[in-house]
């Protein structure tokens, strides 16, 4: 018995030593890459003064509140004049900053208005603080009247009123829709 209670003495104080094992930390990912926020199938509605200006829909929202940006991924918007939709915008990414809360559609980008243009190009920008689409990149605008092609675009969210700056390629539109 006495060797019994030695034995389990000696395991008792080998156990205590003052070596304690770490666990390994992986610092792969810091804390400012992690979103706040994180939702799928979300849907966002925008106002001013109480008046609707636009709903955003997406597959799946990240919010960064140290980057002060919200990441999304299959993109629409439905922007609204005295509460009809007035155009719609699809893109299978976007970005919008959360400070001057401008978006950036990013990837096989389109926009069509109530009247059915249709605004194809690969990244643009909705700047808030005027309500305006721009971009530098190639596009293409087909309207009932017309098709027009070039680089650099600025327009009204409506796609009534733009401005092609670079224009490649501009026809009468001959289909009857």
């Amino acid at each position: 018995m006495k060797l019994f209670f030695l034995f389990l003495s000696i395991i008792f104080f080998i156990s205590c030593t003052e070596d304690k094992i770490q666990p390994q930390l992986q610092n792969q990912v810091g804390t400012e890459e992690l979103p706040s926020h994180e939702s799928w199938s979300s849907k966002i509605t925008f106002t001013e003064f109480g008046k609707l200006k636009a709903v955003l829909f997406s597959n799946h929202l990240k919010k960064y509140d140290i980057k002060r940006a919200t990441y999304l991924e299959g993109v629409k918007i439905n922007f609204y004049s005295d509460q009809k939709i007035v155009s719609t915008l699809t893109s299978k990414r976007g970005r919008v900053d959360d400070v001057t809360q401008d978006m950036y559609a990013i990837d096989s980008v389109v926009a069509v208005n109530d009247s059915g243009t249709v605004l194809t190009t690969s990244e643009l920008k909705w700047r808030n603080n005027d309500e305006k689409i721009i971009t530098d990149k190639f596009v293409k605008i087909v309207s009932t009247k017309e098709i027009i092609e070039g680089y650099g675009l600025e327009s009204d969210q409506q796609l009534r009123n733009y401005v092609i700056f670079n224009v490649t390629y501009s026809a009468v539109n001959s289909e009857k829709k």
